[in-house]
């Protein structure tokens, strides 16, 4: 006979809501229940849903916890309460049409988060904009013996390129391995723009720093080097969002960082301060806010080079 399903009822924000199974254990290593997701996601809600705002929404669920099956949803489960937002997008993949969530408020985010959906990966646009991103992202990502602190000196790199063209850009942590980079831009452009400017930023720093960056996605030619992953630039890809968390042995978080704790990283080869557990993160929210906010509202716009001519498949959102 299969286990009593336990529920409670909750209200957040004046909507109902079903939780199921809270003490179920997600992270067997660190103890961490589904009951603590699920309050960690809406503790930190304030924070994460004006980053995910509007944003189509894959989900990476884990139902029996990190150790356990997972799989990625696009299509909203059609299980949802009424109140949830949803964004048609058709031309998407094969061609089929996608009914992707759009996690506006807190209760959403709870919803989501009883669904066991540890990971969000939100779009780079908003709906229904969705073929104009509104940044840049660079995912760094190290291959071994290259760690977190290798991350920390090519991203001072990219920062100094910036610099040199005129852009501000926001960093975080992707709570596993590496790191990201975003560049807002909260202006009108495309994705092949963006792309285009990305992989001509990484073949660029590929040519001149080759010992420190690489720009192919083979991992044979990635040993002790970092991944600077332009592809991401794309309306059928997404990175793991800010405030994310992951599903690794312990509840880690993509969590945003300064630039000054990036230089100390740097400078003392030691990686530990920028490894941020959920409750670590909202105690640091709590003294600090919310470093990520510059890709809400900086406007910016991509200088015309470097730019490599890429290609990008266009979806649209349904006008419903």
């Amino acid at each position: 006979m299969a286990p009593k399903r336990e529920v409670i009822e909750v209200e957040v924000e004046g909507r109902a809501l079903t939780l199921s199974n809270q003490a179920k254990v997600l992270y067997p290593e660190a103890g961490f229940t589904k009951g603590q997701v699920v309050a960690y996601y809406q503790a930190i809600a304030p924070l994460l849903v004006p980053h995910l705002k509007n944003r189509p929404l894959t989900l990476k669920r884990f139902p029996n916890g990190v150790n356990g099956m997972s799989f990625f949803e696009k299509n909203a489960t059609k299980s949802r309460p009424e109140w949830v937002q949803t964004v048609p997008i058709y031309g998407y993949g094969r061609g089929e049409d996608l009914n992707f969530v759009l996690c506006n408020d807190t209760p959403t985010l709870v919803f989501l988060a009883n669904l066991a959906a540890l990971e969000l990966h939100p779009s780079l646009a908003h709906a229904p904009n969705i073929e104009q991103p509104s940044m840049v992202v660079f995912d760094l990502d190290p291959g071994a013996p290259a760690d977190l602190v290798t991350c920390c000196k090519a991203a001072l790199v990219l920062r100094e390129l910036f610099d040199k063209v005129g852009l501000a850009s926001v960093a975080k942590t992707s709570g596993n391995k590496g790191m990201q980079l975003y560049v807002p831009l909260n202006t009108p452009t495309t994705y092949e723009d963006t792309k285009g400017w990305a992989r001509g930023i990484a073949e660029l720093l590929h040519a001149q720093l080759p010992d420190l960056f690489v720009s192919e996605m083979k991992k044979s030619v990635r040993d002790g080097k970092v991944l600077l992953d332009w592809s991401q630039n794309d309306f059928n890809k997404t990175t793991i969002s800010v405030y994310s968390l992951r599903a690794r042995e312990r509840p880690t978080v993509s969590t945003p960082i300064t630039w000054e704790e990036i230089e100390a990283c740097d400078k003392s080869g030691d990686k530990s301060p920028l490894v941020f557990e959920a409750p670590q993160v909202l105690e640091r929210v709590a003294r600090v806010g919310d470093f990520f906010a510059p890709a809400l509202t900086l406007q910016q716009e991509l200088p015309a080079e470097p730019r490599v001519a890429t290609k990008s498949r266009s979806p649209r959102a349904k006008q419903v």
